[in-house]
């Protein structure tokens, strides 16, 4: 699914359906803050947008900001409105490609040099010595490099890091459970700012994040299913 994104929107709103976006938690007195004067213009007509139940939709003006019904104005412009329950934010998207799934991504081709480097830094690790690593990646990411850390191995891509150890790093902390679409338990925890999924992969941990948070959770997910032994 080849998507473009236009905006993240850190959770702090809270959308009400297709009624509009709301500022903040402070929902006290909010029709005192209505603007009924304020109307929509798309493609530089009047819009009448209703909601489910035929009700025209306004704009809400709240604390000199005004907000637009975001879900409406999706259906509109093609934009594709969902939450990313580990990241905590909202991501907008463009419908472009929907009908192409396999556009968004690619088969990992590593060369003989990764994979050489690859399989040293597992070799450093008695009895940890099977190489494992990621088999697809989005479309926009690329292979970086390996290295070898205190306990494990860290494949670093440049919008992804995938560690794999014996270590289970999600001890102590409070996690989501998921379960992939190859039925495999994992889980999502936040020790920093940066979601984390884990799941056993075998006799090791394999976790992965997005440090720079390019790749929504759903993707790390579909990245969690590719990783398998490197050959």
């Amino acid at each position: 699914m080849k998507k473009t994104l236009l905006s993240t929107i850190v959770l702090g709103m809270t959308l009400s359906g297709a009624a509009g976006v709301y500022a903040g938690s402070k929902l006290e007195k909010i029709n005192a803050y209505l603007n009924h004067g304020i109307t929509f213009s798309v493609n530089g007509a009047d819009q009448s947008l209703t909601d489910s139940n035929g009700k025209k939709l306004v704009p809400i003006t709240y604390q000199n900001t005004t907000y637009l019904p975001v879900r409406v104005i999706s259906n509109l412009a093609g934009i594709n409105v969902g939450f990313d329950a580990a990241s905590q934010q909202i991501r907008l998207e463009t419908e472009q490609g929907r009908d192409k799934p396999a556009d968004e991504w690619t088969t990992i081709h590593y060369s003989e040099a990764q994979i050489k480097a690859i399989k040293e830094a597992y070799a450093k690790f008695e009895s940890f010595e099977t190489a494992y690593a990621p088999q697809q990646m989005a479309k926009h990411d690329s292979y970086v490099k390996a290295a070898a850390t205190g306990d494990g191995v860290n494949l670093i891509f440049k919008h992804m890091t995938v560690n794999v150890s014996p270590r289970d790093y999600s001890t102590g902390y409070k996690s989501k459970e998921v379960k992939l679409s190859n039925g495999v338990s994992a889980k999502w925890y936040t020790p920093s700012k940066t979601p984390l999924l884990g799941f056993q992969l075998d006799d090791r941990t394999v976790t992965i994040s997005s440090p720079d948070g390019s790749l929504s959770s759903s993707q790390i997910e579909q990245v969690a299913v590719s990783v398998a032994e490197l050959k």
